[in-house]
């Protein structure tokens, strides 16, 4: 019977990268998958392991990577390790590697950021994925589960109605949602931390300074102001949960609920997903 799909590698390789310059120090953690494509075939078909390379070396190779890159940030990272592959293994056609970024925020203590100082950013995680062949390349950044949310200048209205529904129109809902972001490169901005940032920046802004018909309407209106801002990205996709936030029943105690009082659930949830690109 033909093998039609394999690939194999190391999952949650963990490296931490710490660039110091004096009592200024800048801490970089990733947590890695690293999948290799090629004339592996006869491993599966005929128990002959002579072209693999041993996972145990795809762990080694990203830290002797990461000791020789102390400063690349996560994307020059992820080609840099990529490169290796490339580079020493023949029988690679493809690697493709993923990163979850673990985020650290720079302390004040006093009025002063720290030098050595960090509190874990607690808001999701930076996001990274790179296909890398022989010929091409497709480099993606991002961000998961980013959480944030706007108390009012949201509605749900105007759906189907049908005996199934049971959900009221509303203009005036706390919308919330737990963000995954991916954005694929074209070229290489001037500065992928910058430029990450601002495509955040836009994100959060067009959320919350316009109102929302849904999340739908959000989601595709964000997706242009993060195309319009950085030229460099051909596409951004999406997914994000409705986190609910249901308006609690006081009449049965004689209050009034003007819209202050909620349950939180995010179970089950809306599961809202697009991709908005260039035309």
């Amino acid at each position: 019977m033909p093998l039609t799909a394999s690939t194999y590698g190391k999952g949650r390789v963990r490296v931490m990268r710490l660039t110091r310059a004096g009592d200024h120090h800048t801490p970089r953690e990733l947590t890695l998958t690293v999948l290799m494509k090629g004339a592996f075939d006869a491993a599966w078909t005929a128990g002959d392991n002579r072209a693999c390379v041993a996972t145990d070396s795809v762990k080694n190779i990203v830290n002797v990577t990461a000791a020789k890159n102390l400063s690349l940030d996560k994307e020059g990272f992820v080609e840099a390790v990529a490169a290796v592959f490339l580079e020493t293994y023949p029988q690679i056609e493809e690697v493709t590697i993923e990163g979850q970024e673990t985020r650290w925020l720079r302390h004040a203590i006093g009025p002063e950021p720290h030098g050595h100082t960090f509190t874990l950013d607690g808001n999701g995680t930076g996001f990274v994925r790179l296909v890398a062949s022989r010929g091409a390349r497709v480099l993606q950044s991002g961000l998961r589960d980013f959480t944030f949310m706007k108390t009012t200048q949201s509605g749900w209205s105007d759906f189907v109605d049908d005996g199934y529904r049971t959900l009221p129109d509303t203009t005036d809902r706390i919308a919330a949602t737990a963000m995954d972001a991916t954005w694929t490169w074209t070229r290489a901005p001037a500065d992928y931390a910058t430029a990450n940032a601002e495509i955040l920046a836009r994100l959060l802004a067009v959320f919350g300074t316009t109102y929302s018909f849904g999340v739908q309407d959000s989601m595709y209106r964000m997706g242009e102001a993060a195309l319009a801002a950085i030229p460099e990205i051909a596409e951004i996709g999406f997914a994000m949960p409705n986190k609910h936030y249901i308006p609690i029943n006081l009449a049965p105690f004689g209050l009034e609920n003007a819209n202050a009082v909620f349950l939180p659930t995010d179970e089950p949830h809306g599961q809202i997903v697009a991709t908005i690109a260039r035309g």
